[in-house]
């Protein structure tokens, strides 16, 4: 399975935020979205940073509460690991694992951005394989077919 078959399924919505946006602002859109991540971007469309939920929390808990009125760009990551609509599931779960990450923005090749794929969603599809395995193998054994 393909990047291009996750976004399929979950569409390509992609939450983005100016990187001149408080971190207080960018919670709010985390905590109300139910999501772990925003794409930095001035337009929607080039990378700038991404910013995730553990980013505001470093910072907070280095610089206190007032660190919630400082700028995105203060805590976003400015090195975007990012993957394109080719790119195979497992090649995915092999670089969220090794480089510890949870959120990869998906690229064209432009390098515009087109979608975002998270832990979750590579989980979700793994799982759904193994459950299809697991059918497949029952009725084998069943039927014996």
């Amino acid at each position: 399975m393909r990047v291009t078959d996750l976004l399929r399924g979950k569409g390509h919505e992609v939450t983005t935020m100016s990187p001149g946006a408080t971190l207080h602002t960018a919670a709010r859109v985390l905590s109300e979205g139910r999501i772990g991540a925003v794409v930095v971007s001035n337009d929607g469309r080039t990378i700038d940073g991404i910013l995730s939920e553990r980013d505001i929390v470093r910072l907070v808990a280095n610089e206190g509460p007032a660190a919630l009125e400082l700028p995105v760009r203060s805590a976003m990551t400015e090195r975007v690991r990012t993957c394109r609509g080719t790119d195979s599931v497992e090649d995915l779960m092999r670089e969220m694992t090794e480089h510890r990450i949870r959120h990869l923005p998906v690229v064209d090749d432009d390098g515009n951005l087109t979608g975002i794929v998270s832990i979750g969603d590579v989980v979700k599809h793994r799982v759904e394989s193994l459950e299809d395995e697991r059918r497949l193998l029952t009725d084998y054994i069943q039927t014996g077919r």
